[in-house]
């Protein structure tokens, strides 16, 4: 059974390791993979529908900003990271299109 109060230990005593950068950078991984599997769905056949126009643009203009911010704080885990994301993401685009 949940118990709240052995929640909120658990939270209390493990936040403190954990350090805003690696909550950061899990951030990035989060945004990426919200459009890879709607891609790789359409790619492999298994779904014809593609993510919504909005939701997509919501989640490049948040990877943009974020890039941007890594760039100025001269963040090269984010750098790498978001720029490698964009890689992937614009080559599983263009297999869709170019296919």
């Amino acid at each position: 059974m949940f118990n709240v109060d052995t929640f909120k230990e658990f939270i209390a005593t493990n936040l403190q390791k954990v350090s805003s950068e690696t909550i950061g950078w899990l951030a990035v991984l989060f945004l990426h993979g919200a459009t890879i599997p709607p891609v790789l769905g359409l790619l492999f056949g298994i779904s014809d529908r593609l993510p919504s126009i909005d939701v997509v643009l919501f989640l490049w203009s948040g990877l943009v900003l974020l890039f941007i911010r890594a760039l100025v704080n001269k963040d090269m885990l984010n750098i790498i990271t978001i720029g490698t994301g964009f890689i992937v993401h614009a080559g599983l685009l263009g297999l869709l299109v170019f296919r």
